[in-house]
């Protein structure tokens, strides 16, 4: 039987710290947090691996270092409202549980299929688990502290920015061609303003492609 447990602290060892996080609270939620359990079954054997899990539909499971950077790049706190947009099974979800007070953790119903039991399971009750269309979000359970956005876009909705409060932050991975950088947006007066984080790279979500000129 494969020691997860093991796996846990050797991915923390060797991705995480040495990617320069070392905000406690993200430490101990990605050493408490089974990702295996969020994870397709027949993928667990590649749950803990340094790199996107490919969930299909053009979905992956980003990987360890990038998420744990975007967290600290957005410095969630204890009470704090955190809109986690495209959850997938509830992975990230429940890391951000552990460092809010509650998150509403939103994706479309065949990709929340199961997450609920696996999240009872591991006792994070303060999950919120909203079905929608991604580019629509949670409006009713806003205005959020933080978003985070679980895969890439080239185009952000507005009207994901607008359930941002003034004030909140949003961390996001904009694939600009081949390059993949991610931002931390600051709203203020209801304005965004974007500032450098670091580089990384996922598939854009569907949905969240630029919309390219038509010409004949």
């Amino acid at each position: 039987m494969a020691d997860y447990a093991a796996r846990r602290t050797t991915m923390v060892d060797a991705q995480i710290r040495p990617s320069d996080v070392t905000k406690f609270p993200i430490i101990e939620a990605m050493l408490a947090v089974p990702r295996e359990l969020f994870v397709p079954t027949e993928k667990r054997e590649a749950a803990y691996l340094g790199e996107n899990l490919d969930l299909g539909g053009g979905r992956v499971l980003l990987e360890p270092r990038t998420l744990a950077k975007m967290l600290d790049a957005l410095d969630i706190r204890s009470d704090e409202l955190v809109m986690d947009l495209g959850c997938g099974s509830g992975y990230s979800a429940a890391v951000i549980a552990r460092m809010a007070e509650a998150v509403v953790a939103v994706d479309e119903p065949d990709r929340l299929s199961g997450a609920q039991d696996v999240l009872s399971q591991i006792n994070a009750d303060n999950v919120i688990l909203h079905e929608a269309t991604l580019t629509e979000g949670a409006a009713e359970h806003g205005p959020y502290d933080a978003i985070v956005v679980e895969g890439a876009v080239e185009e952000l909705p507005e009207a994901l920015t607008a359930q941002l409060k003034d004030g909140g932050r949003i961390v996001c991975l904009f694939m600009e061609g081949r390059l993949g950088v991610v931002r931390i947006g600051y709203k203020n007066d209801g304005t965004i303003s974007w500032r450098f984080a670091f580089n990384a790279s996922a598939p854009v979500i569907p949905g969240f492609e630029r919309q390219r000129a038509f010409s004949l």
